[in-house]
């Protein structure tokens, strides 16, 4: 699927000339792959895991937020596909807009997909998350090393919502550490807190 389709789903549950959201353009596939992390603080307060993928950003939603010990296992939930304008995006999303509140940028860099077979048949990294198992190394900021994202549930059936889990690998990259608390966290692109965000933004959002 190619980014323009791929971004319907994004576009068509935002008013563009409401959010400074990026409405998004098609991207041709770049010499390295980007990651972002996100905290956004919504209805619920959550971290968005982006990866890039054929010209867009792969997206769930991480109520817990990723980790560095392997052995936390972090549901994520998938989310539409959004633009790769929107790894810059921080901000207030105003209210009455799909995911209203506040947006930090908790982390941002580069990603390679680590191998992975089938019967004998090297995938791809979009066939590999198709088939619902991908594993990565990120180079980012404060995420490194390898990490896995496994779907346990599909979504079919009534009332059903596809789930992964994202998880860290046994590397020398991993530890101890937990995600920060998502209130007191700093957005590696300006350094700012929710708080701040939304103070700046002329909103009491964002939390204490």
């Amino acid at each position: 699927m190619g980014a323009k389709d791929g971004l319907t789903a994004y576009r068509g549950k935002r008013h563009f000339d409401r959010t400074r959201e990026p409405p998004g353009a098609p991207a041709g596939a770049g010499d390295t792959s980007s990651f972002v992390v996100q905290i956004h603080d919504a209805s619920t307060l959550h971290f968005d895991f982006r990866l890039e993928v054929d010209g867009v950003l792969k997206s769930w939603s991480v109520p817990k937020g990723p980790s560095a010990d392997p052995h936390d296992k972090r549901l994520a939930m998938p989310t539409e596909d959004h633009p790769l304008e929107y790894r810059e995006f921080e901000g207030v999303i105003p209210e009455r807009e799909y995911g209203a509140g506040t947006v930090i940028v908790w982390d941002q860099g580069s990603y390679r997909p680590l191998p992975r077979k089938k019967k004998g048949r090297a995938l791809s990294f979009r066939q590999a998350l198709e088939d619902g198992h991908v594993s990565f190394w990120l180079d980012g900021s404060k995420l490194h090393g390898g990490y896995a994202l496994t779907r346990f549930r599909t979504g079919e059936g009534p009332g059903k919502r596809e789930s992964w889990l994202l998880v860290k690998e046994h590397d020398d990259r991993a530890g101890r550490r937990g995600t920060p608390d998502a209130r007191r966290a700093r957005s590696v692109r300006s350094g700012r807190t929710l708080k701040r965000v939304a103070a700046e933004e002329g909103t009491g959002r964002g939390g204490g």
